[in-house]
C-alpha cells in the first residue's frame, strides 16, 4: 500500500477542522473540502486562530504555525481530493448525507486511495458499500476537540482489509494519537457509554429530580467529572446527541436507549447547544445560565 502523504478533509466545521489541524501540523499535505465553500475559509481560520494558542502558550513556533497553515489547501471542488492518498469525511452525522459523499467522491479517487468516516455512530459496513472498494474502507473516530483529544476509534467494516487497517493505525498514530479498536456496531465504544449517560441525565432533568445546575454539579463533584453531562451534550451538540441515541434504539432495538422527549424537544426548538448560543445553557450573556 503507497505511503499517506496527502490527507483529504472533506467537512469544514468543527470536527474536519479539527482534523485538518493534527494531519497538517503532523507534517501531511491536507486538501479541505466543505459542500459550503465559504466554510472552507472559516475552518482554515479556526485552525489558524487554535495554532496561535498554541504559540501564545510556548508550544509551537510561529514558523512552525505558518508551516502547518501552508499545508492546507482549501478544495472547492471533491475532484480537487482525487490525488489524496486518505479521504476522511467528517460530514453532519447523518447516514444518507454521507452515504451520498461517498458516491459523488468515487468518479475521482483511484482504486488504492483509502475512504475513511469520522462517523460517531453509524454502520462503516453500509457507508463501505457505497463504494467501489469497501475493502478501502474505514472509520476514524475523532474525539472532540481533535487537536486536544488523543483518542481515535478505529472501526472496521466487514469487508475492510488488514493492509487498510494497519495503514489506518500507523496514519493515526504518526498524529500523536492512542488507537482503539472498535466493532462495528452503533455508536462503536465512547458514545456507546457516553451518550447513554448524557440521555439518562436528560431523563433525570425531565423527571424533575434535579435542576439543570445540580445535575451538572452533582457528577462534576459527586463522580470527578470535568464537565457535567448537560453542558457535555450542549458541547457535542444536542442533534448529535439525539442522532446517535435514535441509531442505539433503532440498531439494538432495546427500550433502554430511547431518547428522551426532552432531548427531543430542544432539538426541535433549535436549542442545540453551544454552537447556536442556547441549549440547557444560555450562551449569549457572559456566563452560562441554566434554561431550566
Amino acid at each position: 500500500m503507497a505511503e499517506i502523504k496527502t490527507v483529504g478533509v472533506i467537512g469544514a466545521g468543527q470536527m474536519g477542522a479539527g482534523i485538518a489541524h493534527v494531519c497538517a501540523v503532523a507534517g501531511y499535505e491536507v486538501r479541505l473540502h466543505d459542500v459550503a465553500p465559504e466554510r472552507i475559509g472559516t475552518g482554515i481560520a479556526l485552525v489558524q486562530k487554535n495554532l496561535s494558542r498554541q504559540v501564545a502558550k510556548g508550544a509551537m513556533s510561529e514558523a512552525d504555525v505558518a508551516a502547518a497553515i501552508g499545508r492546507i489547501t482549501p478544495a472547492p471542488d471533491l475532484a480537487f481530493l482525487g490525488a489524496a492518498d486518505l479521504v476522511i469525511e467528517a460530514a453532519v452525522e447523518n447516514e444518507e448525507i454521507k452515504k451520498s459523499i461517498f458516491r459523488n467522491l468515487a468518479p475521482h479517487v483511484g482504486p488504492d486511495t483509502i475512504l475513511a468516516s469520522n462517523t460517531s455512530s453509524i454502520s462503516i459496513t453500509r457507508l463501505a458499500s457505497t463504494t467501489a472498494h469497501p475493502e478501502r474502507f474505514i472509520g476514524l473516530h475523532f474525539m472532540n476537540p481533535a487537536p486536544i483529544m488523543k483518542l481515535v476509534e478505529i472501526i472496521r467494516g466487514i469487508a475492510t482489509d488488514v493492509p487498510t487497517y494497519e495503514a489506518a493505525v500507523n496514519f493515526t498514530r504518526s498524529l500523536g494519537k492512542t488507537t482503539a479498536n472498535a466493532e462495528d456496531f452503533p455508536a462503536f465504544i465512547v458514545n456507546r457509554v457516553l451518550v447513554p449517560m448524557i440521555n439518562e441525565a436528560i431523563y433525570t432533568l425531565y423527571e424533575g429530580v434535579g435542576t439543570v445546575d445540580a445535575i451538572d454539579t452533582a457528577m462534576r463533584l459527586g463522580a470527578n467529572h470535568p464537565m457535567g453531562p448537560l453542558e457535555l451534550g450542549d458541547f457535542i451538540g444536542l442533534d448529535t446527541v439525539l442522532a446517535i441515541m435514535n441509531m442505539l434504539h433503532e440498531g439494538l432495538a432495546d427500550s433502554k436507549y430511547r431518547p428522551c422527549p426532552l432531548l427531543v424537544k430542544y432539538v426541535e426548538a433549535g436549542w442545540l447547544g453551544r454552537k447556536v448560543g442556547r441549549g440547557f445553557y444560555d450562551y449569549r450573556g457572559e456566563h452560562p445560565v441554566p434554561t431550566r
